[in-house]
């Protein structure tokens, strides 16, 4: 079953619908998102918006900011401008509804900008701890209300439709280059794959936390957009550098729960389990340090101790004071029978956010025209070796009103005749599957050796094993992939799989330790011969 629209916006977190409603004003919008529409990594976010907002602080200042978490590897350029845009497109949220909190200042109030590691100035707009679900909760509001918007929930993409793959493409003549022109998707409901092209689509699927074992990430984060790109034929760089996060709540029935940087930007004390403090032999800012020498840090002391996790310490503040700033936060500790104000939160590192992503230019546009992407899955250049904390959001609030305005012009370049062409899905000989501990065990294995292997600290051996493992599962899943019909377990673990060996040919790749990326065989960076991005 075939449809088109003007647009076809893959994910419904803050870059989709940013993007989605922007182009609406000019077109048809189809927005697919795997699962329910509500469930995005947005809808995750607890810290806030980085942006210049007050007196006190300059655009300068945060650039200055971003570049030293970037370790040498932001792109300046892009740094300023998202920098400098910044304000605006945060007014807009406001303007459509989102309301950050206030505080009461003389009578009056203000926006209460919070402070978070690496940042010099207070300049974090939030909604209490919980900011990308109040962002999330009023784009889809008004989106869904937009006449030019269809909202598809459970259509998993499998694949992007381009001229190379329908085998269309012939670079030697003009105007029948490589194109993309869709993507086939699966309704899980009906169980059938959909045939969806658009004159323009979007990628903004998030990240990929799920290739690993422990990680911050709902569990839509499998990469799908990374993962699509890449088969496509689509340029990708940096994924060697995926920041973890250094406090995720450490409970057996607390899953991917993150205990946000916010925490240590209000004062709270990382401590061993002896009750000792331990970041200032770690980094002058100690736990107000960027997030990979946290995470570092943490993870030394608990190879060095034995322990299973550190705690962190907000009890120079009162419950109703903690409850206020931090509902959500002290709500779910409660339930797990951890009191913050009285006892110190037992926290672990764990995968967070991807560094790297689909190339794209200042736009928005990837190698492939009639792509674009947006938001984590992309590498635009801002957050080079690190991401500053609460740089995310700004980025894709940035970056996807620049791609629905750069989509303007890619609106007129047609599809010509190759769009009523575009050929159903083709199911071949494959059956229903008879074995789902096949997916189960390979999903398993393979985020073991990436948490083993591929972690916080990596070296060269360890690299190898993981690649080795990777061609072994990696056999079995193609196997399995083309014998049987698609399900969306079946087509996450292609994505996982594809994109873990993304991290490890990057990682392999860059023979030094920088920001994300720290290994014991090269401990020291490089800029001679590696003050540069790993394109693949």
């Amino acid at each position: 079953m075939g449809v088109s629209s003007d647009f076809l916006v893959i994910g419904s977190g803050i870059a989709g619908l940013t993007f989605a409603l922007r182009a609406a004003e000019r077109g048809s919008v189809i927005l697919v998102t795997k699962r329910e529409r509500e469930e995005s990594n947005t809808r995750y976010a607890q810290g806030g918006i980085a942006s210049v907002w007050s007196e006190s602080d300059s655009h300068d200042q945060h650039v200055e900011d971003t570049l030293l978490a970037g370790a040498g590897l932001c792109h300046r350029d892009v740094v300023e401008f998202t920098v400098r845009e910044g304000p605006g497109r945060v007014r807009e949220l406001i303007e459509l509804g989102v309301e950050f909190t206030r505080r009461s200042v003389e009578g009056d109030t203000e926006y209460d900008l919070t402070k978070e590691g690496g940042h010099s100035r207070r300049r974090v707009l939030h909604a209490h701890d919980m900011t990308g679900r109040e962002v999330a909760r009023v784009l889809l509001e008004t989106a869904a209300a937009h006449p030019n918007i269809a909202i598809r929930d459970d259509h998993v993409a499998i694949d992007l439709i381009t001229r190379r793959r329908l085998g269309r493409a012939s670079p030697g003549k003009a105007g029948r280059a490589d194109r993309c022109l869709g993507a086939y998707v699966l309704d899980v409901a009906a169980g059938v794959v959909e045939t969806l092209t658009a004159s323009v689509t979007v990628l903004a699927t998030g990240g990929s936390g799920k290739v690993y074992l422990y990680t911050s990430n709902p569990d839509i984060a499998t990469g799908d957009g990374v993962a699509m790109a890449r088969r496509a034929g689509a340029r990708v760089a940096n994924m060697e550098f995926f920041q973890f996060h250094p406090t995720c709540l450490f409970h057996p029935e607390a899953k991917s729960f993150l205990i946000s940087e916010a925490m240590r930007g209000e004062g709270g004390l990382l401590r061993r389990a002896d009750g000792s403090l331990f970041m200032e032999g770690h980094h002058p800012a100690k736990e107000l340090a960027p997030r990979d020498i946290v995470a570092r840090a943490i993870d030394s002391e608990l190879k060095a101790t034995g322990d299973d996790c550190v705690f962190l310490d907000m009890t120079m503040h009162s419950g109703d004071w903690l409850m206020e700033r931090f509902p959500n936060i002290v709500a779910r500790c409660r339930e797990f029978g951890i009191d913050p104000g009285s006892e110190p939160i037992p926290v672990v590192p764990a995968a967070h956010y991807q560094c790297g992503g689909v190339v794209t230019d200042a736009h928005g546009e990837t190698s492939i025209p009639g792509l674009f992407a947006c938001g984590e899955v992309a590498f635009t250049g801002l957050h080079g070796a690190n991401r500053l904390a609460s740089n995310s959001l700004l980025e894709a609030l940035v970056f996807a009103h620049r791609a629905a305005h750069r989509s303007k012009e890619r609106q007129g370049d047609t599809i010509d005749e190759s769009r009523p062409e575009v050929p159903e899905w083709r199911t071949g000989l494959a059956t229903n599957e008879d074995e789902s501990v096949v997916v189960s065990q390979c999903w398993d294995e393979i985020r073991r050796f990436m948490w083993n292997y591929v972690g916080i600290v990596r070296s060269d051996r360890r690299l190898a094993r993981a690649a080795r493992r990777l061609a072994l599962v990696g056999g079995e899943i193609q196997e399995y992939y083309w014998s049987y019909h698609l399900t969306r377990d079946l087509i996450e673990l292609r994505n996982i799989a594809e994109v873990a060996g993304l991290i490890i040919a990057c990682a392999q790749a860059r023979r030094e330790s920088r920001g994300l990326h720290h290994t014991v065989d090269h401990p020291g960076s490089d800029d001679r011969n590696w003050n540069r991005d790993t394109i693949l």
